[in-house]
């Protein structure tokens, strides 16, 4: 099963939590757990509303709420995934995220 992790919001790293970070990316990347990673930048926002198409391009207002990084993870289970967010959540203290199951072709 594959999960899209993805966060929201947080601290700024410090010396110490790139060091965790970096620990548990390699740990999971060598489980073959961990499919790829990266941070995001705010992008354009698409809309279309009766063929009319909008692109709107950031910062937004609501960039508090931005996706700004993302995990795609190839799991067990949800619990798993699961799991693996609240040790990320560890190292990094403070933020918000969500998990999703990526439904599709492998």
């Amino acid at each position: 099963m594959r999960f899209l992790m993805t966060t929201t919001a947080g601290d700024p790293p410090d010396e110490q939590m790139m060091a965790d970070m970096g620990t548990f990316v390699a740990e999971l990347s060598q489980a073959g757990v961990l499919l790829a990673t990266g941070g995001l930048d705010q992008g354009s926002r698409v809309t279309a509303k009766d063929g009319q198409i909008t692109v709107t391009d950031g910062p937004f207002a609501e960039a508090k709420e931005a996706v700004i990084s993302f995990a795609l993870l190839d799991v067990r289970s949800r619990d798993e995934a699961i799991e693996l967010s609240k040790r990320f959540w560890r190292i990094t203290r403070n933020g918000a995220g969500y998990i999703q199951q990526v439904y599709g072709p492998e």
